[in-house]
C-alpha cells in the first residue's frame, strides 16, 4: 500500500472527491423512480422490486406471530447475557442526555418553558444481507422505546428462503418489537414514509442502510422526517508512533469490511508506523473471512496518510468529519480538542470502534458522507419532539406591550400590533 503525504491541496481534492461520490446521479435517478412506483403502486411496487433486488417472490410482508416464537429458542444464554447487558448500556447512556420537558417563571409573572413528547410512529431501518445487523435492532429500537413512541416498525430485507434473518427477528423480540416487515432497500424507505396496503405511514425514518437506502431517505424526507444520511461506514484514526500497528491494522480492516462506499483512512505522523501498518494489512486479509471485500476496499478505499503534524491531522480529520474517529496517541483528549467534524469518537488504545458498534452504550447510527458536519449520532432526543409555551402575565404584558407594536409596526404588520394593544386592553379590565 502506498503511503500518501498531506497538503492542504490533497486535503481540498479529497473533500471535492468524497462530496462528489456521496451522492452519485444515476443512483439517485434510480432511486426516485423506487419511491415513486413505491408511492404509486404501493405493496404491488414493493413486490416487484423485492423480487427485482433480492430475488425473492414476498406473499405477506408482515412477519407471522410463529416466527417470532421460532426464534425466541435461539437464545442461549450466553447470548441472552449480552443481550442484556446492551440493553443497560444503552439505555444508561441514552437516559442520561435525554430532553425533559421545563418551565420558567420569570419575575413579572409570566411563564415560559418547553414540553417535550414523543413522535408518534417510527420506521426503523435494519439492514441485513450478507451481514445482518442484529446490533442495529437495539441501536434504534431502544432509543424510540426510552422516548415512548407508540407505534415502532421495523423493516429489513428477506434472505434467499423470503424470511426475514432469525437473529434481527430474536433481538425483536427479546425488545418488544413485533412489527417487522421483510422488506428493504429503497422501497421499504418508500413504504415507511407513504404507507401502502400493508405497512402504514410513520412519522419518522431511522437507521443505517446502503446507498439506495440513504439516497431514499434523502428522497422521502419533508414528507417524513428522518434520522440523517447513515450510509457506507467510514472511519479516520490519529495515530503517534506510539500505537500499536496490528490494532490499527486490524481497525481498519473492521470498518472496510462493511463493504464498498465509505472510508478507512490512518492519518499519523510516522512514517515507520504507516510502513508497518501496510505490512499487517495483508496478513491480517488473509485469515478474514470477508477477504474478498476487503481486498477490494484495500485498492481504493484504504489509504495511509503522513501528516507533519497535529494540526494537520486535525484538518483532515475536520475535512473527512468522518463516521467514526479513532484518537490512538500519548494524550487522545488534547487531539480531541482540535476535532470540530466526526460522528463518534473512540479515545485511546482500548477503545476500538467495535466496542461502539455493539456494546459502549452510544448509537452506531451515525453521520456519514461528510454529514458529521451537520448532524448528530442517533439518540433519544431524535424520538422526541418540543412544543414551547408561553404564558404571559397583566404585568409583563403591560411592560412589553408598546415595544412589540413598534416592532410590529417597523415590519408593516399592523393587525399584529392591534393584536396586542387589544390583548393589552382586555387584559387592564
Amino acid at each position: 500500500m502506498r503511503i500518501l503525504e498531506y497538503s492542504s491541496r490533497f486535503g481540498e481534492a479529497l473533500e471535492k472527491r468524497l462530496e462528489s461520490e456521496a451522492f452519485p446521479r444515476r443512483k439517485l435517478e434510480e432511486v426516485r423512480a423506487i419511491v415513486n412506483g413505491v408511492r404509486t403502486r404501493g405493496d404491488r411496487a414493493v413486490r416487484e422490486y423485492t423480487h427485482r433486488f433480492d430475488g425473492v417472490k414476498i406473499g405477506k410482508l408482515a412477519v407471522p406471530p410463529q416466527e417470532f416464537a421460532r426464534v425466541r429458542r435461539l437464545l442461549e444464554p450466553d447470548l441472552l447475557r449480552a443481550f442484556r447487558r446492551v440493553r443497560r448500556n444503552i439505555r444508561e447512556y441514552q437516559s442520561a442526555g435525554m430532553a425533559r420537558s421545563w418551565r420558567k417563571k420569570r419575575k413579572d409573572g409570566s411563564v415560559i418553558g418547553e414540553k417535550v413528547g414523543p413522535i408518534p410512529s417510527a420506521g426503523l431501518y435494519i439492514p441485513g444481507g450478507k451481514a445482518p445487523l442484529v446490533s442495529t435492532v437495539f441501536m434504534t429500537a431502544l432509543p424510540a422505546q426510552l422516548a415512548g413512541v407508540e407505534r415502532i416498525v421495523l423493516v429489513t430485507p428477506p434472505g434467499p428462503d423470503g424470511r426475514a434473518n432469525p437473529w434481527i427477528l430474536a433481538a425483536a423480540d427479546f425488545l418488544g418489537c413485533r412489527e417487522v416487515y421483510r422488506v428493504g432497500g429503497a422501497q421499504a424507505v418508500a413504504a415507511l414514509a407513504f404507507g401502502t396496503g400493508s405497512i402504514p405511514r410513520v412519522a419518522k425514518i431511522a437507521g443505517p442502510g446502503n446507498i439506495y437506502v440513504t439516497l431514499a431517505k434523502k428522497e422521502v424526507y419533508g414528507y417524513v422526517d428522518i434520522d440523517m444520511l447513515a450510509g457506507p461506514s467510514e472511519i479516520a484514526i490519529i495515530a503517534d508512533g506510539s500505537a500499536p500497528p496490528r490494532k490499527l491494522a486490524a481497525d481498519l480492516l473492521a470498518q472496510a469490511e462493511h463493504g464498498t462506499g465509505g472510508f478507512s483512512f490512518l492519518i499519523s505522523t510516522s512514517k515507520r508506523l504507516l510502513a508497518e501498518v501496510a505490512r499487517t494489512i495483508p496478513e491480517l486479509t488473509e485469515h478474514l473471512s470477508r477477504g474478498d471485500i476487503l481486498t477490494r476496499a484495500m485498492e481504493r478505499e484504504v489509504a495511509l496518510v503522513w501528516v507533519p503534524g497535529p494540526a494537520a491531522a486535525a484538518e483532515l480529520v475536520n475535512r473527512l468529519a468522518p463516521e467514526h474517529l479513532e484518537i490512538v496517541t500519548r494524550q487522545p483528549e488534547k487531539m480531541m480538542a482540535r476535532i470540530r467534524n466526526a460522528g463518534a469518537i473512540f479515545l485511546g488504545e482500548f477503545s476500538p470502534v467495535a466496542a461502539g458498534d455493539y456494546i459502549a452504550g452510544p448509537s452506531h447510527v451515525l453521520p456519514t458522507g461528510g454529514g458529521a458536519r451537520y448532524f448528530s449520532p442517533l439518540s433519544v432526543n431524535d424520538f422526541l419532539k418540543k412544543s414551547s409555551f408561553v404564558r404571559y402575565s397583566r404585568e409583563a404584558l403591560r411592560e412589553e406591550a408598546g415595544m412589540i407594536e413598534k416592532l410590529a409596526r417597523l415590519e408593516g404588520l399592523d393587525a399584529h400590533a392591534l393584536s396586542i394593544a387589544s390583548s393589552f386592553r382586555e387584559a387592564k379590565k
